[in-house]
């Protein structure tokens, strides 16, 4: 049967996350819907990366199987259904085994915070009003790409075999005037950049030191890190495949 990558791209306010869930509204289920409705046919998708309630994505990716043949206009049509904060970026036929959690090499995550009182930032950005050493980020950052266990930044209750997790790209810069986390690995655990961000905001602040940061990844203990930085501010910003 035909395979499919379809890329999508959401802001993740209104729901509950990525994956579809019981009596919560979710990416999938609206993204089946529509399909639903224009082909009269219901499918199952599996999600690449499944982003947590509230947060936002730039690219992310669905595959799924459909033995006959897409509307002709199948981007422009299931936009028109969907609700206005997802929107359908492109379906590209692909090999039957190909798969597009499993297949796909990297992540990228950004969580973006701001200083200054700015209304239309609210919901896309932490407002974090505090003084912070940028010095200590960049170096914190440093910190987080010499270790594979993340241990102490996965939220307990979660269902994976291994918490090793191999960073590519791990740093601090200043964004359209933003402060800006940017990490990106070959997978992540559930709250993982959450919760990177938000201790290392206890570093920036000198409410923790360099040295106990170190500790604090070390412990592969979850209860000595924060989770403390609210969904909004994350956006999965690229999926990167073969």
């Amino acid at each position: 049967m035909p395979r499919y990558f379809l890329e999508v791209s959401y802001k993740g306010s209104n729901y509950s996350g990525f994956q579809s869930q019981k009596n919560a509204n979710s990416i999938q289920a609206e993204v089946e819907k529509a399909f639903s409705v224009l082909h009269r046919e219901k499918i199952v998708l599996t999600g690449s990366s499944r982003t947590d309630a509230g947060v936002h994505a730039l690219q992310n990716f669905f595959h799924f199987d459909f033995e006959n043949a897409l509307h002709p206009q199948f981007v422009y049509k299931l936009n028109a259904i969907l609700p206005e904060d997802i929107v359908i970026k492109g379906v590209k036929p692909v090999a039957g085994d190909a798969h597009c959690r499993f297949d796909a090499l990297a992540r990228e995550y950004k969580y973006f915070i701001y200083r200054q009182k700015d209304p239309f930032l609210k919901d896309r950005a932490f407002y974090y009003p505090y003084n912070i050493s940028m010095e200590n980020l960049v170096q914190a950052a440093a910190i987080v790409s010499e270790y594979e266990d993340f241990t102490s930044f996965s939220k307990r209750n979660t269902q994976v075999k291994t918490f090793i997790c191999q960073i590519r790209q791990s740093g601090w810069h200043v964004e359209n005037g933003s402060l800006v986390y940017t990490i990106k690995a070959n997978r992540f655990l559930r709250g993982m950049v959450r919760a990177l961000t938000a201790t290392m905001l206890r570093a920036g602040r000198g409410t923790i030191d360099l040295s106990q940061f170190r500790k604090i990844i070390e412990a592969k203990d979850c209860t000595q890190a924060s989770f403390a930085v609210p969904p909004h501010g994350l956006f999965l910003v690229a999926v990167d495949f073969p």
